[in-house]
């Protein structure tokens, strides 16, 4: 298992518990983003750069990623194809997505972009607090247990 962040638009927050668990678990990680970022320098965490552009970095993480990976992700659509290619997809509130409800939030987001595109003011994703961190962290440490004990 390989971890891949989708990290333009990652909490910094949820980057802090990621490369700690990198750290402490010696799993690969790859951050992608269209900007720089720093990463500390320990062998097993990297920094893709990418150009600028819509889906640039989802496009090259699709393109990386093999089956049991995790991809770290909000965007839904991005999130609906790392399932495709069965790898794991969490989102930065902690919420592992699957194919049985994948549809169902790609319903929803097309739908949200729409009145978002009419003009409604939709308002944006729920805020950072303790208990999303804890619900990601969680989550991620059940995933990587998990994949621990599969592994050979």
């Amino acid at each position: 298992m390989q971890i891949w962040v989708d990290a333009d638009a990652c909490p910094g927050a949820i980057k802090n518990i990621l490369i700690r668990a990198a750290k402490r678990t010696g799993i690969e990680m790859t951050l992608v983003a269209n900007h720089p970022l720093r990463v500390p320098p320990v062998k097993n965490i990297h920094f893709l750069l990418v150009p600028s552009g819509s889906d640039v970095a989802d496009n090259e993480i699709l393109k990386q990623i093999t089956a049991g990976d995790l991809v770290i992700t909000a965007d839904i659509p991005l999130a609906n194809e790392v399932l495709k290619k069965k790898c794991y997809a969490l989102s930065p509130h902690g919420e592992l997505f699957n194919l049985d409800s994948i549809g169902a939030r790609l319903s929803m987001r097309n739908f949200m972009e729409s009145l978002r595109a009419a003009g409604v003011k939709t308002g944006g994703p729920e805020a950072m607090n303790p208990s999303t961190k804890k619900a990601f962290a969680d989550q991620l440490d059940r995933i990587l247990t998990q994949a621990q004990k599969n592994s050979p």
